[in-house]
């Protein structure tokens, strides 16, 4: 089960997840480092404050990076950290940080896949109206255009956000991740359209200062439809389902649509509430990008209703589910990337895919994951089945690359490859690391 000779096999974590360092150097705070200090938001409530300590064991990751055989490394770069009042003076401390980063993945023949942002916005641009501002976009790109003008003589790979819909509607719809609010939903529609015009100014951004030709892509949520059954009628309501609008904005062609066809889905709903204008915004919003990335982690089951309507399919009790509760439908990794690919004409990346589990180190010492090495192995067979059926995906991103602060849920829950005790900043590499190290040494034909 060879995978293409130059797909990317990677992992892939996040700077206020795994950096700690959250004053060091200049730093600036972001919407977590005010979060996580509110009473009852995280679990126990724990901070990202020293996290895995990244900043200062940085070459300690890579050289483990390294014993994995990564190709590549999907990092994001911390707003506050370069700029710490998001707009105004570099922090020179803060870029050579990732200068160095960079530097270390390279040596390593790992090369860097920079997301510019992964959730972590300057609390002093949250003060200014944060994605509700119009000038937020404007804010965005002059962040980007630093970076490019830093690190790409040596960054090739960029991302512009990870999962939109996440820090759109879980940070200010329904409050539970920072910075915390709940919005009307004309607000939120506003906020959702200023980051997409976000995007496509920094992608102009990008390709102004770059100096080199940049592989420049975007990192969605993935909300991935699977046919109950193999009955047309299923595979065309899963279709559907997925191409279809949502009134609370957890949708794929809301998010995804502007981006690579350059306009709205027509649901008159959604339509009414964006801001005047919108229409000019949009060819700026649609910049040609070279990928199409998407987090899939799993999938809904759908079938065609009486009413000849996709219909979702609960599952049946005792269905497989990982530690966060999330069901194990491996398929997925089939039915989304041949739809993105069929809808938006991209090669397609999975940006990132994986599973919390309820990990520890056992009596001789080890991290015993079996079940992780089962989910990859279920997922990856998948992922094969979508390339061989003609869908062009040139690389995968497990999520993630060590044990990191995960959110809302603290410490909790453990997504790593490599296991990190918190107290002792230890790292030690699971079962499922050194399972995925042959897998990458022999390009997917072992253990698949």
């Amino acid at each position: 089960m060879a995978f293409p000779k130059d797909f990317v096999w990677g992992a892939a974590a996040a700077s206020y997840q795994i950096e700690g360092a959250f004053d060091a150097d200049g730093k600036g705070a972001s919407v977590w480092d005010m979060f996580v200090r509110k009473q009852g938001t995280v679990f126990r409530g724990h901070t990202g404050d020293v996290a895995c300590e990244h900043y200062h064991r940085y070459p300690e990751d890579v050289a483990l990076m390294k014993q994995l055989g990564l190709k590549g490394y999907r990092l994001s770069v911390s707003w506050p950290r370069v700029l710490p009042g998001g707009i105004g003076p570099a922090n020179d401390k803060g870029l050579a940080y990732y200068d160095r980063l960079v530097d270390t993945l390279l040596a390593a023949d790992i090369a860097p896949w920079v997301t510019l942002f992964h959730w972590d916005f300057p609390l002093e641009l949250y003060r200014r109206g944060g994605w509700l501002n119009r000038d937020s976009a404007d804010w965005f790109a002059d962040y980007t255009a630093l970076l490019a003008e830093r690190l790409s003589d040596r960054v090739v790979n960029w991302m512009t956000f990870n999962e939109p819909q996440c820090f759109v509607l879980l940070g200010q719809a329904t409050a539970l991740q920072a910075p915390g609010d709940k919005l009307r939903d004309d607000e939120l529609v506003l906020a959702q359209h200023n980051v997409l015009l976000a995007h496509g100014k920094a992608v102009q951004a990008l390709r102004a200062h770059s100096k080199q030709p940049g592989n420049i892509g975007y990192a969605p949520v993935g909300i991935v439809s699977i046919p109950a059954t193999e009955d047309p009628k299923d595979l065309a309501a899963a279709e559907r389902r997925m191409s279809s609008v949502s009134a609370s904005h957890w949708d794929n062609v809301s998010w995804f649509d502007p981006v690579f066809l350059g306009k709205y889905p027509e649901d008159a709903a959604f339509i009414s509430k964006l801001p005047r204008g919108y229409e000019e915004d949009l060819t700026i919003i649609h910049q040609p990008i070279d990928f199409c990335g998407t987090n899939i982690y799993f999938g809904t089951s759908v079938r065609e209703g009486r009413d000849g309507e996709p219909e979702q399919v609960q599952e049946p009790a005792g269905f497989p589910s990982t530690a966060l509760n999330w069901p194990v439908t491996p398929s997925a990794l089939f039915h989304g990337p041949r739809y993105f690919h069929a809808r938006y004409g991209k090669p397609i990346v999975i940006t990132e895919n994986g599973l919390s589990c309820r990990d520890w180190v056992a009596l001789d010492g080890a991290v015993h994951d079996p079940t992780r090495i089962d989910f990859m192995t279920r997922y990856l067979r998948e992922l094969h089945r979508a390339i061989q059926a003609g869908v062009p995906v040139s690389g995968y991103f497990h999520w993630s690359v060590m044990d990191n602060f995960e959110w809302s849920e603290g410490y909790k829950e453990r997504f790593g490859l490599i296991y990190v005790d918190y107290q002792t900043q230890k790292r030690t590499l699971k079962d499922s690391a050194h399972w995925y190290a042959k897998l990458i040494a022999s390009n997917g034909q072992v253990a698949l």
